[in-house]
């Protein structure tokens, strides 16, 4: 294999990258792998049309969900690298799979996982690793959960234990509606449901990069995770993102590395079940120091889009590192100067019931370096480009400062044309303005 140098000692070349995932997350993954020096090419399984630009983008029977086809199709490209992007896969164990046939995989094994497959599990483990976080209840009936509505209070918080794409949460003032969500959840096989105490301060995103023994941090986010202006609506899988955040307390990232990260991968490590891959911290800045929302277990979207958007050190040496047990050997990471923001264009009805279908031109009028579309749920008809999702497309605009980025952003998506598509009109303007306010 050829060497090339990334990070300080990793040493790579002429590498094949597979990518699970079909989203704009996948897409910005895909992107940042094609422009490093050492891949040679990139795999998408299933992929999107606007990865079939930058890969090979192939089915797989069944689905990312897998395991031994996904092994046969990697094995099949000779891939240096599987990179896997959606949580669904990796609680299914197909990181598993790849591990046992010798692929270095970034993604944690099933096991580790449960971090992101049970809100239950990752209490646990934060309690046992002394990580800062909400008080909870973990309930099983509907009782549990009227008394753990009441020892909390307004505004409730719901969460369904298991995975939901980014809605099993519900944060409300109104309890029946707080009851309502649980007997939803309840209706699934094994249901469970953990009421939190609500954590009063702006929230913040942190993907943590571990080999399972050491911790790298990437650039924190924001997300917007209602569906309308001004936080107003359900929640989403995500409306839109941005970085860097100027307002955050100095040393926060570091801070979070050493109370929250190290000492839940170490945790992770003792149980057996050592974590491989990105680490989401889910933050929010409270009157009592930051306390953890939750974690997920992989990119998390639509924040990857703006954090990969900065990242100067290339990706594929970064994350083969740290599947391969090497993330020691890597050097700071490098990071762009000014900002980024993304943007999400949804498709009528998202997320209640999003309608696919819809015509989406105008795409090919955004060009230029500083602004680009990332796809999502969209797919080629032989009328064209059309919606297949309720997340349709990310818009992503930089500038040298986050006023800049929100511009060219917000000016690339009025150049797109899709009937029914909603998108906020809000995204990163509160940090824009100065107004957002971390409480003491």
């Amino acid at each position: 294999m050829r060497t090339n140098e990334i990070g300080t000692n990793t040493r790579l070349g002429g590498m094949k990258v597979l990518v699970l995932g079909s989203g704009a997350r996948e897409h910005a993954l895909v992107r940042s792998l094609v422009a490093d020096p050492v891949v040679d090419a990139v795999v998408a399984v299933p992929g999107n049309p606007g990865i079939a630009e930058l890969a090979d983008c192939v089915p797989v029977e069944g689905g990312i969900t897998n395991g031994p086809q996904v092994v046969e199709l990697a094995t099949a490209h000779h891939v240096d690298l599987v990179v896997i992007g959606p949580e669904a896969p990796l609680v299914e164990g197909v990181a598993d799979d790849l591990r046992a046939a010798g692929i270095p995989t970034f993604g944690p094994s099933a096991r580790a996982a449960q971090l992101e497959g049970s809100k239950a599990f990752a209490k646990r483990i934060m309690a046992e690793a002394g990580v800062p976080t909400s008080l909870s209840h973990v309930c099983t009936t509907l009782d549990e959960v009227g008394e753990a509505l009441d020892a909390f209070g307004p505004p409730y918080v719901v969460k369904d234990d298991g995975l939901a794409a980014g809605k099993g949460v519900v944060v409300t003032e109104d309890r029946d509606a707080a009851l309502a969500h649980a007997a939803a959840c309840f209706e699934r096989p094994d249901g469970r449901i953990v009421i939190e105490e609500y954590l009063v301060g702006p929230e913040v995103s942190l993907f943590c990069i571990s080999d399972g023994e050491h911790v790298i941090p990437l650039a924190p986010a924001q997300d917007f995770k209602r569906v309308a202006d001004g936080d107003q609506g359900p929640n989403t899988g995500g409306m839109g993102a941005y970085s860097p955040l100027d307002w955050i307390p100095p040393h926060l990232v570091e801070d979070v590395v050493e109370r929250v990260a190290k000492p839940t991968i170490r945790q992770m490590a003792l149980l057996g079940m050592p974590f491989v891959g990105v680490l989401y911290v889910g933050l929010a800045l409270t009157a009592r120091g930051p306390k953890v929302i939750e974690f997920n277990v992989r990119f998390g979207d639509p924040e990857t889009q703006v954090v990969l958007a900065r990242l100067r050190t290339p990706l594929a040496g970064l994350l083969h590192a740290a599947a391969t047990g090497q993330l020691e050997e890597v050097g700071p990471l490098h990071w762009h100067d000014g900002a980024a923001v993304t943007l999400v264009l949804a498709a009528e009805g998202y997320p209640a019931a999003p309608r696919t279908g819809a015509a989406i031109t105008g795409l090919e009028t955004i060009t230029g370096e500083t602004a680009y579309v990332l796809h999502a749920g969209t797919a080629t008809t032989a009328d064209g480009l059309t919606a297949a999702g309720g997340r349709v497309l990310s818009v992503v605009g930089l500038g040298a400062d986050l006023a800049e980025a929100r511009a060219t952003a917000y000016h690339a998506l009025g150049k797109i044309e899709m009937p029914g598509g909603h998108h906020r009109s809000d995204i990163a303007l509160a940090a824009q303005n100065g107004q957002i306010e971390v409480p003491r």
